[in-house]
Order: structure tokens, then sequence, then C-alpha cells
């Protein structure tokens, strides 16, 4: 597993106002996904084609409670 360079340009959503949130970066063929309130920490790493079925089942409310 390639190490995550420094610094990526991480991103959360406009609407996360509390700290709270997950932030996401782009690199190369990977999505890495992480917590805003601890950046120091664990980086979830999912292929580009993972990422869009996960976006397209959150459009799809198959995460919906």
């Amino acid at each position: 597993m390639p190490a995550i360079p420094d610094p990526l340009p991480w991103r959360s959503s406009p609407r996360c106002d509390t700290g709270a949130c997950v932030e996401v970066a782009l690199l190369d063929d990977e999505v890495l996904v992480r917590d805003s309130k601890d950046r120091q920490g664990p980086v979830l790493r999912f292929s580009r084609a993972e990422w869009q079925a996960f976006l397209a089942g959150v459009q799809e409310g198959e995460f919906d409670r």
C-alpha cells in the first residue's frame, strides 16, 4: 500500500459546520476518507469504482433508515 502524500487536498461537505464530518481526498485511482476530528488517525482507501458504487447507493436511498 503506497504512502499517503502530504499535503493532500482534503475536502468536506459545505454543510459540515460542526467539524464532526468525514473528509475526502482524491489520489490517482483511489478515494481516501478520514475523520475530520482525527486528522492523524486512520485513513480508509477505496477504488474509484467502489466509491462510485457507494455514492450511487446513497443517492438511491440504500442506507436510509
